[in-house]
């Protein structure tokens, strides 16, 4: 859904686009508070509202503004590219948990991973997408692919940090987490909504936008993407060690691509559909590891 929201609304900035959709996530998940907030009020401390601040700042507002400006810039296709490289990236980051596997014991299935990423890499270059328009400048496309390496970066940053928050602070359930998260993320859009305001007023006349649409889509984003999307992730950050809930993160590239296949009512391309295969079974086989039982160490095998 994030990724299709930009592609349906071009005529709309990521600033916008971000604004409404982080506003109606505050709003929602306010409502959802009001009827916990007596009882949950005494467990909140000072450092948990400057941690979701934090959360809320790298992991939705930036995240997204670099999404969506990628998104607009360069296309759909190398946007889900890079971010594809997130299981990768957060799972090499979290080798170093606690109760993680060791990454020898993941070389295969991050194989599996990094090879659809190629599969998926080969495809944009063999069949020119949308980003290879020959009307935008390099510099533009520079532009888009830097800001999808910034989504990258930053979402990993939320992640790690997400994570480690929730098993520190076991005082909070999945579901207050998530609320929490989508009241700081509304205080931020709010101050986001400034310059927003500010660009629509100052912006030159460009095609007419569809305001309907634009509302209807990016409430529908925050309610699925924003209310329910963060709330199963805490649920799984809390309950998976990193190194798996960092590759369940190749999911939002393949439902990327096949949101995106509905969208533009086609199949995919063969190099496409190697690449859903790579990144699933790189994804499932990781599951299956995590699932067996882990062996002694040397130093703890019986005498």
């Amino acid at each position: 859904m994030v990724f299709l929201a930009p592609r349906a609304l071009p005529a709309f900035s990521p600033l916008e686009l971000a604004s409404c959709r982080y506003l109606s996530y505050g709003v929602v998940s306010w409502l959802m508070l009001l009827p916990l907030w007596r009882s949950m009020r005494w467990k909140l401390q000072r450092e948990d509202w400057l941690a979701l601040l934090r959360l809320s700042l790298i992991g939705n507002i930036v995240y997204y503004l670099l999404l969506i400006s990628a998104v607009q810039l360069v296309g759909v296709a190398p946007t889900s590219l890079i971010i594809g490289v997130l299981p990768v990236l957060t799972t090499l980051v979290g080798s170093r948990e606690h109760g993680a596997l060791h990454l020898s014991a993941l070389a295969w299935p991050l194989a599996l991973i990094v090879a659809g990423v190629a599969a998926i890499n080969l495809d944009v270059f063999l069949y020119a997408p949308e980003a290879a328009d020959g009307t935008a400048g390099w510099l533009v496309k520079l532009g888009g692919l830097a800001c999808a390496v910034g989504a990258l970066l930053t979402w990993t940053l939320y992640a790690v940090k997400n994570a480690r928050y929730l098993r520190q602070h076991p005082r909070f359930n999945s579901h207050e987490w998530s609320l929490l998260t989508g009241v700081s993320t509304g205080v931020l859009a709010l101050l986001l909504a400034i310059p927003a305001a500010l660009w629509a007023w100052l912006a030159p006349a460009g095609p007419a936008r569809d305001w309907p649409l634009f509302w209807g889509i990016t409430i529908a984003v925050a309610l699925g993407a924003s209310v329910l999307g963060t709330g199963f992730w805490n649920a799984a950050s809390r309950r998976l060690p990193l190194t798996l809930s960092g590759q369940l993160i190749v999911f939002e590239t393949l439902f990327a691509l096949l949101y995106g296949f509905l969208y533009e009512g086609r199949w995919p391309r063969p190099f496409e559909g190697v690449a859903m295969v790579l990144l699933l079974g790189g994804v499932l086989w990781s599951s299956w590891l995590h699932l067996q039982p882990a062996e002694p160490l040397a130093d703890e095998m019986p005498v």
